[in-house]
């Protein structure tokens, strides 16, 4: 009972040293501001309901006036044939023409994606080459609609998806030949690449708990030299202190750019929802976060890079302002309007 006693105070010591030493790394201000390049995620009604001239104006202000310049509007998901019906998205033709006449320079992408089949759990097969080639055939109707790229968000994947890269290389080649972009939102990449093998065993895939579906660094290299914009999914920490959960986000920005930064652009997601069951985590903190991670590196990517608004729909005005106060170059802040 006494090595119990002494094993659970050890514990204990080891957590309240954590919790201190993360309180008193996030007590310095960041330095860094944001940039001019930054993402929103928005919502499937964009492009599946209609809109008046009115929405769509308040739409692009909106867009302008927080230096958005890629919106990943959702048009899926797909089927399990790689087929997404067209009745889905009737009113895509208006919002493109409207993005184009009242934010131009935004680019509109389709954003598309599904549950990936993952030892038969799942919705889309994309080891099936006639499921891949449907979902090419289906980019393209988008591509030919009007969009400026293809955003792809499958799920779960693994570092070790073979066909996961393998659609990637063709959607590359397909928007390349068209002038237009290819985007890719993946999970935050594995801080350190050697547990992966612990996972493997001690978690194996199948059942409800499962190796966690991270990025490894040769991976997240891979994706980066195929894609023209890598969104990185940040947010979902859990983190019970605003310092844990700014460490977290802080961490990633810091890795993420130095290992593809130079290869890509690169958002970070910041969320603009706050479940309780993400404790801490907030946009405050996340933006907090990734500047502080910008402070922590050597040198600037040679890509540029930003963060990606999550969503569209859960961001109302009080968070809009809080992302132009603390996020924004300040030149771009004093210049923007009401």
């Amino acid at each position: 009972m006494r090595w119990t006693g002494w094993t659970v105070a050890y514990v204990l010591g080891l957590v309240a040293l954590v919790f201190a030493g993360a309180w008193v790394w996030w007590q310095q201000e960041p330095e860094a501001r944001g940039t001019e390049v930054n993402a929103l995620w928005a919502r499937h009604q964009w492009v599946g309901e209609p809109h008046s001239d009115a929405e769509y104006r308040e739409l692009a202000e909106r867009l302008r006036h927080n230096r958005i310049t890629d919106v990943y509007f959702h048009t899926g998901p797909f089927e399990a044939d790689g087929t997404v019906p067209p009745h889905k998205y009737r009113y895509a033709r208006q919002l493109i023409d409207a993005v184009r006449k009242y934010a131009p320079g935004v680019r509109a992408q389709a954003y598309l994606g599904q549950i990936r089949v993952v030892d038969g759990d799942g919705v889309i097969e994309l080891d099936d080459p006639k499921v891949r080639a449907q979902v090419l055939r289906t980019d393209a109707a988008f591509l030919d609609l009007g969009f400026d790229g293809i955003h792809y968000d499958f799920e779960p994947i693994y570092p070790d998806d073979a066909a996961f890269i393998t659609l990637m290389r063709q959607t590359r080649e397909l928007t390349r030949s068209r002038g237009r972009l290819l985007s890719v939102a993946l999970e935050q990449a594995t801080l350190m690449d050697t547990v992966q093998p612990v996972y493997k065993t001690l978690l194996p895939r199948g059942g409800r708990y499962h190796e966690p579906p991270r990025p490894n660094r040769d991976f997240l290299r891979a994706v980066a030299d195929l894609a023209d914009q890598v969104a990185i999914m940040t947010y979902d920490t859990a983190l019970p202190t605003g310092a844990l959960a700014g460490w977290h986000f802080a961490r990633h920005t810091r890795t993420t750019l130095e290992l593809i930064g130079d290869r890509t652009t690169v958002f970070i997601g910041v969320p603009t929802y706050r479940p309780l069951m993400h404790w801490a985590e907030d946009l405050d903190v996340a933006l907090r976060g990734v500047r502080r991670g910008i402070d922590d590196l050597e040198r600037p990517p040679k890509r540029p890079y930003g963060v990606g608004v999550y969503a569209d729909w859960t961001t109302g005005p009080d968070e809009w302002a809080l992302y132009r106060a603390v996020w924004l170059p300040r030149t771009a802040v004093s210049g923007a309007g009401t």
